[in-house]
């Protein structure tokens, strides 16, 4: 039975649920076919995703996009947040991106920490641990860099835990929201990538509702879940076997983390995400399709704009 729709949540996606993790790859679908998938699948938002997979001209972006009745939710950058040495150049990087963003009509950027695991090898490239001393610079910087975003570009920064990051277990997140400022540092809820790493979406939202400004909506396959943690695997290695599953199959229960989200007071974008790098040209759209389907049955609007629904 179709829920009413819940008048705080949109639904959109993303090129990730089309295989896209590179703005440049041989082995990715050519963003046009990105875009009139996204539309055939149902869809009318969109997040960016790596930036230059998309095109980074305002002119020709709002182009593409408009062409297809489609508008956009927000942007999406990388960057260590624990490397003062990186600082100017993630800025830069991080402006860039934030005024692409702005210039489309969008108010949040997704962040993602750097992973400390190579995306292709699976090769360490530095301790998964942070110290005390870079945990702080960790808050302070994504404080700081969320001021910038906001004074500058009116754009909200909301961190994305990522597996293989520094960001990923539940401590981890908890650590971040209470080590940054509430005022231009929020979080990103990525359900999928929580439970990757054990921890409880559900009570992130009861407990930390009032940071949750932005949500990916993932589902994780809990057999290779188990399978991962027993071999050590990457996170490209995982998503290479399947542990990316489409609703309502996986964890955590996709219409539960929807009923969380219902309560909270605020306008939120709820954004697919299944990560299927790589993948078949022809797999995305049906899965796309069928997760709309499902998604919209539990109340959840792909057409309009959060807060928009009475």
């Amino acid at each position: 039975m179709t829920k009413a729709v819940i008048g705080n949540l949109c639904l959109g996606s993303a090129p990730d649920s089309w295989g896209v993790w590179f703005p440049r790859d041989e082995r990715q679908v050519p963003f046009t076919r990105f875009l009139d998938e996204l539309v055939a699948a149902g869809y009318a938002w969109l997040e960016l995703g790596p930036y230059g997979y998309l095109p980074t001209d305002p002119k020709r972006l709002a182009e593409e996009v408009g062409a297809r009745g489609l508008g956009v939710s927000g942007g999406t950058t990388f960057g260590a947040l624990h490397r003062p040495h990186e600082w100017a150049e993630m800025l830069a990087q991080t402006r860039a991106v934030a005024e692409l963003t702005a210039a489309a009509g969008a108010h949040h950027l997704v962040f993602i920490p750097t992973m400390y695991r190579d995306q292709k090898t699976g090769d360490y490239t530095e301790s998964p641990e942070l110290t005390a001393e870079q945990w702080s610079a960790f808050g302070a910087r994504a404080g700081e860099l969320g001021k910038i975003l906001l004074e500058e570009y009116d754009v909200r920064l909301v961190l994305h835990p990522h597996a293989d990051s520094h960001v990923q277990k539940q401590d981890e997140i908890e650590r971040y929201l209470n080590e940054s400022d509430p005022r231009y540092a929020n979080l990103c809820l990525d359900t999928g990538h929580v439970a990757y790493s054990g921890g409880d979406a559900i009570d992130l939202i009861r407990r930390y509702g009032d940071r949750v400004g932005y949500v990916h909506i993932k589902q994780m396959d809990p057999v290779i879940l188990d399978r991962v943690r027993k071999e050590n695997l990457s996170f490209s290695e995982a998503v290479r076997l399947g542990v990316c599953v489409e609703p309502p199959a996986g964890v955590p229960e996709p219409a539960k983390v929807i009923d969380a989200l219902s309560t909270l007071d605020a306008e939120i974008f709820v954004i697919v995400e299944q990560d299927l790098y790589p993948c078949a040209p022809e797999a995305p759209l049906p899965i796309a399709t069928r997760t709309r389907e499902y998604l919209n049955s539990r109340g959840v609007s792909a057409t309009e704009r959060p807060g928009a629904v009475a």
